[in-house]
């Protein structure tokens, strides 16, 4: 346990931000298991198109902001969009 009064207050702070930094990548985990959950569905190219733009949206203020690499998130961004172009949907 901390001994000083800034340790205490500083134990707290990290309290929130955790909490806080777990909450933005377990959306960010959500954003991309939806848009995967479209790709395996066969869903309408339109419903993958609105899935990969807010998946995209999420990794770019995600990275810009530091909750996880920049580099991570370009990264992903290029799986999410190669993805994208590679999916046709099946009829029948």
């Amino acid at each position: 346990m901390p001994l000083h009064k800034s340790a205490e207050k500083r134990l707290r702070q990290a309290a929130r931000r955790n909490e806080r930094n777990r909450a933005r990548k377990k959306e960010l985990k959500g954003v991309l298991k939806n848009m995967q959950k479209l790709i395996d569905a066969n869903a309408a190219k339109s419903e993958v198109e609105a899935a990969y733009k807010a998946a995209v949206q999420k990794l770019d203020r995600l990275g810009v902001k530091r909750y996880i690499h920049a580099n991570k998130a370009s990264r992903k961004k290029a799986q999410l969009t190669k993805a994208l172009n590679n999916y046709t949907p099946t009829v029948g």
